[in-house]
């Protein structure tokens, strides 16, 4: 078996080997190949592996991302995607081949971590890769959508509730060119334009590069993607209405797209630079006329909207499951990217079995910075390197680990540290899909 680097001229046989994997036929291609995921794929990261008389057995690839983590901190990501081998080569160690050579190319590259979605969640952990983001459906009954008025406010300062709050609220100030465009004011002194997707392509890609700056656990959405509109909803050419909601000086700060069908409004994706604009894009679309139940595809299995509403049993979450998974390719380079909250010492002892390494090293914070560096010190935990992917955005708490019986805790009081100096300013999410 030979296991190549692909150009351009292998993007038919890459694709065709790729949906052969997973058993599909290519979509049909749009007009300039708008819209198909394989548009985006960097044929320079991509990877083929081959029988010895040259026939394409397998396929992996990788995406140029930069990841947000804790702290604001940017650090580049490989996002490792498009992953298959034929179902008449598997369980030959075709995968295992690839998934080595790869993580080989990416430290060559100088990159210390990479990052994928899993297909299934009982394959990457074997390579490194540990659940670090997740994300869950939360779905409301438009009968149950009335918002609570915030407790934390006085009564005379709270915005209107009521399930029809949005529609009723409404103040239409008309329509351009027969298009859908209308700005309601909403009452944390913005306003929101509804427009189609074809409409805003622009705004989306500046909010959302605004929106991922500062949230731990998101991705960058590079500018050929957009161009190219490869990717899923409000990516992709699939009409979508987006209500954008513009700060008080006009500028927008958020947005919200979605679409209906047989009585359910689906949000694909709710972006918002803060919690007071994804409260009044929440209340737009929960107030929208002539649909039994609003659907949130993506949000934290812990947002707060379901504490907003009235009825805390009207938001029913399901589909809670991982979504980003994390692999460190450099402990120290990685543990000193990101951003600390608590001072503290710790030490790692980490192995990571499928590259056959194995470390130990004390990380000591000081004023929100970090070093890291080998150490002969007794540990404080000892913990595989798909656990330390897991905990590393802070969106998984290291004592939760200890308890499921897969990092083990040296000392009392080492997981409640390692909980302390994990935790992220807030919990990391991840809305790109790749």
């Amino acid at each position: 078996m030979e296991i190549r680097s692909t150009t351009e001229e292998d993007l038919d046989v890459f694709v065709d080997t790729i949906h052969a994997a997973f058993g599909h036929f290519p979509d049909t291609p749009t007009e300039g190949g708008g819209g198909l995921w394989w548009s985006a794929l960097e044929m320079d990261r991509g990877l083929l592996a081959l029988t010895a008389d040259g026939r394409p057995i397998g396929t992996a690839a990788a995406y140029s991302f930069e990841l947000t983590l804790p702290g604001e901190n940017l650090v580049p990501a490989a996002g490792v995607t498009a992953v298959g081998v034929l179902p008449s080569h598997r369980r030959r160690g075709v995968l295992s081949a690839m998934m080595r050579h790869q993580l080989a190319e990416l430290r060559a590259r100088g990159e210390f971590v990479s990052v994928l979605l899993a297909s299934e969640a009982t394959i990457y952990g074997r390579f490194g890769y540990g659940p670090a983001t997740y994300t869950a459906r939360l779905t409301v009954p438009r009968h149950r959508a009335a918002l609570a008025v915030p407790r934390a406010r006085g009564a005379a300062d709270a915005p209107a509730t009521g399930s029809d709050s949005a529609s009723d609220s409404a103040s239409v100030k008309g329509s351009l060119n027969d298009s859908v465009s209308a700005s309601v004011n909403d009452s944390d002194n913005g306003s929101i334009e509804l427009l189609r997707r074809a409409e805003c392509g622009e705004i989306l890609e500046e909010v959302y590069d605004r929106y991922r700056r500062a949230q731990p656990g998101a991705l960058s959405r590079p500018h050929r993607w957009w161009a190219l509109r490869a990717g899923q909803p409000p990516i992709s050419p699939a009409p979508r209405y987006v209500a954008v909601h513009r700060d008080p000086d006009g500028v927008p700060d958020g947005y919200a797209g979605y679409s209906i069908e047989s009585g359910t409004l689906t949000v694909d994706e709710t972006i918002a630079t803060d919690d007071a604009v994804f409260t009044a894009l929440a209340r737009f679309v929960l107030g929208h006329d002539l649909v039994s139940q609003v659907v949130f595809k993506h949000v934290l299995p812990d947002h707060p909207l379901r504490r907003q509403l009235a009825d805390f049993r009207a938001g029913e979450v399901s589909g809670d499951t991982d979504w980003l998974w994390v692999r460190l390719l450099d402990v120290p380079r990685a543990l000193t990217a990101r951003g600390w909250f608590v001072d503290g010492e710790l030490v790692l002892d980490v192995k990571d079995p499928f590259l056959g390494e194995h470390g130990r090293y004390l990380l000591t914070v000081r004023d929100g910075k970090a070093d890291c560096v080998p150490t002969n010190r007794e540990p404080d935990l000892s913990l595989d390197v798909s656990d330390l992917g897991s905990i590393y955005l802070g969106g998984t708490a290291p004592s939760t680990l200890v308890r499921a019986g897969h990092i083990r805790a040296h000392h009392p009081g080492a997981a409640t540290l390692a909980d302390t100096l994990f935790r992220a300013e807030r919990s990391p999410h991840c809305l790109h899909w790749f």
